[in-house]
């Protein structure tokens, strides 16, 4: 999968939220995990890959935070994301 078989409105949202966090909008360590699970879901679809090391915890987070979404299909994560991205008025 990649982000060109999301719909459209993901896209945006995607675009939307990065441009939030590098005008410095703050969003806390909870959401921030739960976009980035949503979005590699919606791309890449289960997480397959080694968990990292628990030493490194942002990568051992990230990859929690994704693997919980195991099978749930791209579309249901390219809603979610793009549910989210409005609760959050991005």
């Amino acid at each position: 999968m990649a982000l060109g078989s999301c719909s459209q409105n993901f896209r945006n949202k995607s675009a939307a939220f990065e441009a939030a966090i590098r005008n410095r909008r703050h969003f806390d360590n909870n959401t921030l995990l739960l976009a980035y699970a949503y979005y590699k879901q919606a791309t890449e679809g289960d997480n397959i890959s080694q968990a990292p090391s628990a030493l490194n915890f942002k990568a051992k987070a990230k990859w929690d935070a994704w693997a919980k979404l195991k099978g749930l299909s791209c579309l249901q994560a390219d809603s979610r994301y793009v549910e989210m991205m409005t609760k959050l008025g991005v």
